[in-house]
């Protein structure tokens, strides 16, 4: 990171110092894990619903702090800056490491795929430079402070992902990061019960294009976006669509999905390139036109591109392929679940071969619109060519009112169980286990990946 002086610190998040021994400090690193304390290291005490870090000072000092980020003074020897509000005091250091950093920083944020969209840019801008990105799902107003942490001179892109589950939180991180170039990857109802509505979603995504540099570049999808997003008159707009429209930069050609790779044609403004992934699913033949807008936008070249998706490997929970033996294969797609990713994951289980099970659970944060999405669900799965549907919670009951073939559960063991009569039933068969993250569906996955040894 670039190193900062109490000082800094102090008039950074403005906050008042405590130190007993009058001395310069410059900090290194900064941690808000008091087991992970480095050399020259800023520790910020965080608060939260269930902990307080600042109940772990003794053992963060005893393992080397040399500053202390607090919300009272407290009685150690170590030196401490005392600010109102940690939290946003660590967003307001993070928005100072970025501003003096002079990089290409990308800011990405959308309903469903932005970790695969990052993932994939990621690739792709280490082809051409030094790139830092968001590790994991680290796009809250923690996570993405801890990524900008990591910046140094060094770096020439930082790729940011961006979540929310409420108005404002988009607005809020996109000030501290700054974007030179930005996306919103697509619109679905995704954390409805905290927006409230459909409308909100959308204004709420479209903050991230108001607030990227006036003569930076917008990446906009045709396939879903919103007629009410304004841009500067001054950002170059670049429009990307699965297939060819009338505004689209970027499109797909001649795809073609063989077992669990994709190919296609990339068409851009600077040529074409035939593009190779190690992903299934026409959702992610979207995200890589996705990342190659942002890619093209930030300089890169389509070798860049085409080498980069290529390195592209399915990410655990994501669609992740599992092969039970050569003609039975589990897709984990376990983390997480609103209505985009549940329709594209649907999708992918219908193209794949023989028996075709789903394992559902409710998808949460939907609020009072739980009951309609969950009857949307039902209604895709009643006109599609799934053979058995496994389901578990509250609203997932709605999805066996209209599939007899659906068989609903109190417990995942029970799952469970059924799971491995009908894969020794069927010679051929495919599963499909999706779930949002409060189900923690990844456990039927891992007793699977136990029992068959894979």
């Amino acid at each position: 990171m670039i190193p900062i002086t109490l000082s800094q610190l102090a008039r950074i998040t403005k906050g008042y110092i405590k130190q007993k021994i009058k001395k310069k400090i410059t900090i290194q690193s900064i941690s808000i894990d008091s087991n992970n304390i480095t050399k020259d290291c800023l520790f910020i005490a965080l608060i939260g619903k269930r902990f307080n870090a600042h109940n772990f000072i003794d053992q963060v000092i005893a393992n080397g702090a040399k500053l202390l980020l607090v919300e009272q003074e407290l009685d150690v020897n170590c030196a401490q800056i005392i600010v109102k509000n940690t939290r946003i005091a660590m967003g307001q250091i993070a928005s100072w490491i970025r501003q003096n950093c002079k990089i290409c920083v990308i800011g990405l944020t959308g309903s469903s795929g932005k970790t695969t969209v990052k993932e994939m840019l990621g690739s792709i801008l280490s082809e051409y430079g030094n790139t830092l990105y968001t590790s994991g799902n680290f796009n809250n107003d923690i996570g993405v402070p801890l990524t900008l942490f990591k910046l140094t001179p060094k770096h020439n892109f930082a790729i940011i992902e961006i979540g929310a589950s409420k108005p404002n939180e988009i607005k809020y991180l996109t000030k501290i990061i700054k974007p030179n170039i930005s996306l919103v990857n697509n619109l679905f109802n995704a954390h409805i019960e905290g927006f409230q509505s459909i409308k909100n979603i959308k204004k709420e995504k479209g903050e991230i294009y108001k607030i990227t540099n006036k003569t930076g570049s917008v990446i906009v999808n045709l396939d879903s976006y919103s007629k009410k997003w304004k841009f500067h008159p001054k950002q170059t707009i670049l429009y990307f669509s699965l297939n060819k429209k009338q505004k689209t930069n970027f499109y797909a050609s001649n795809i073609q999905f063989e077992k669990l790779t994709t190919n296609f044609i990339l068409h851009t403004p600077i040529g074409d390139t035939n593009i190779f992934l190690q992903l299934i699913g026409k959702h992610n033949i979207s995200n890589a036109l996705a990342a190659s807008a942002l890619a093209i936008a930030a300089g890169a070249t389509l070798d860049h591109i085409k080498q980069g998706l290529k390195k592209i490997k399915p990410i655990l929970g994501r669609l992740y392929p599992i092969y039970i033996d050569k003609s039975k294969i589990l897709l984990d797609d376990s983390y997480n679940s609103n209505n985009g990713s549940m329709f594209a994951a649907i999708n992918v289980l219908i193209s794949m071969p023989g028996y075709k099970v789903l394992v559902i659970s409710d998808t949460a944060e939907l609020g009072k619109f739980s009951y309609k999405y969950h009857k949307n669900i039902a209604l895709i799965i009643k006109n599609s060519e799934i053979n058995k549907i496994l389901s578990i919670g509250k609203f997932s009951t709605i999805i066996k009112t209209f599939n007899k073939n659906t068989e609903h559960f109190n417990f995942k063991k029970k799952i469970l169980i059924r799971l491995l009569e009908l894969i020794e039933q069927n010679k051929t068969i495919s599963i499909l286990i999706k779930g949002s993250r409060s189900f923690h569906m990844e456990e039927i996955v891992n007793k699977l990946k136990e029992f068959f040894k894979c």
